[in-house]
């Protein structure tokens, strides 16, 4: 389901083909936590920015309304109407950031529900089970998700489990292959800050031939320093044949220098969740509509951004939205900072194929990092 078309140096150019469409690689993925993206954007909305792939969260979903009321509407597909690639991670990291109210267990992980505080239990075979119903193309492992940092024992452990556990998802996985659409069941790389045990832990899972492969258990306290470290200690072991995934990442410098050491797949909620703060990414760096000195200023956001709010409205427009609470702020600053996000893996793509990656990194990595 994935083939690499060219590479510029560790940068790689693919295209990962799914039942409901192919996704031009390296993306970024979307997040729709409840089946929603936070701000007001609807599933019409994301095709018009940009968007390829959409993430939903199956923890969240198997709590409410519940993985069969979903299936019984159609799967994510039918209940959102968004009708490209989809992908919903494993529950994991959210049933792992409980802290207090979770045990972990070789079994599985019980937890109290952060809606109503009844008891609840997920197994490795329970998470896969729970993405099976929701219907998603690529589906992720059930892993645990540790800190940083953590002492080094426990992480040692927690990946030999991490393991074991993909044994099983990838055995229910397979029993279960004839009982809906066809999924993907991508495997997560742990380890924490320490090399050989992301390596040990890689070398390990690769052997199980999954369709693809993630980088877990970063940008979780560790310095981006770290992270780059971790990725470039771990790449050398990915399946080049398969596609990459570095979850929970990013900044748009994190996509930049994590695509120059061979990323494929990134996600995270930082694009939507600034957008609701008034903090907008732009060519210039990333400007805040709530300071007073956007007041009077009749510009647009970006004036090299053609996405529709830079079109139609004014910085002090939004701000004034900002201002008074209106929930359209909301909804134009997040439109503006998905396609933002979506138009920049456009032209990173465009870089990697013109054989100018380097050139690219070297141009944007300081504008992009810069606060307005």
């Amino acid at each position: 389901m994935f083939s690499l078309a060219c590479t510029d140096g560790g940068a790689r150019r693919g295209v990962c083909r799914t039942p409901h469409g192919d996704i031009q690689t390296p993306v970024f993925m979307n997040v729709a936590t409840q089946a929603a993206v936070k701000g007001g954007v609807s599933a019409p909305d994301l095709a018009g920015l940009g968007c390829q792939v959409a993430l939903c969260n199956t923890y969240h979903l198997h709590l409410r309304p519940g993985e069969e009321t979903v299936r019984a509407l159609g799967g994510l597909h039918g209940f959102t109407g968004w009708r490209g690639p989809m992908l919903t991670d494993s529950g994991g990291f959210q049933v792992f950031s409980l802290a207090a109210l979770r045990k972990v267990s070789e079994e599985g992980v019980s937890f109290a529900s952060h809606i109503d505080g009844r008891r609840l239990f997920l197994s490795p075979e329970g998470s896969v089970a729970v993405q099976r119903a929701l219907g998603a193309d690529i589906i992720m492992a059930f892993d645990e998700c540790v800190g940083n940092p953590a002492p080094r024992d426990y992480m040692s452990a927690s990946c030999d489990r991490t393991a074991r556990w993909l044994e099983r998802c990838r055995a229910e996985w397979l029993r279960g292959a004839e009982e809906g659409p066809p999924q993907a069941l991508w495997g997560i790389n742990q380890g924490g800050t320490f090399e050989d045990l992301r390596v040990e832990h890689m070398k390990r899972i690769a052997g199980l031939a999954l369709p693809g492969y993630a980088i877990g258990g970063l940008a979780v306290g560790e310095s981006a320093e770290e992270m780059y470290r971790i990725i470039e200690a771990v790449e050398p072991h990915m399946p080049t044949d398969r596609p990459r995934y570095l979850m929970g990442v990013g900044t748009p410098v994190n996509l930049l220098e994590s695509v120059a050491r061979g990323v494929d797949f990134f996600d995270c909620v930082l694009p939507a969740r600034n957008a609701r703060h008034g903090h907008l990414y732009t060519a210039e760096g990333c400007l805040n509509l709530k300071n007073e000195k956007y007041a009077r200023d009749d510009a647009p956001p970006d004036a090299d951004c053609p996405c529709p709010t830079c079109r139609r409205h004014s910085r002090a427009y939004l701000r004034h939205l900002f201002k008074a609470g209106e929930v359209l702020a909301l909804r134009l600053a997040v439109q503006h900072n998905l396609y933002f996000f979506n138009r920049l893996m456009a032209d990173i793509r465009e870089a990697i194929e013109q054989g100018r990656y380097n050139a690219f990194l070297a141009d944007r990595r300081e504008a992009l990092g810069r606060r307005i």
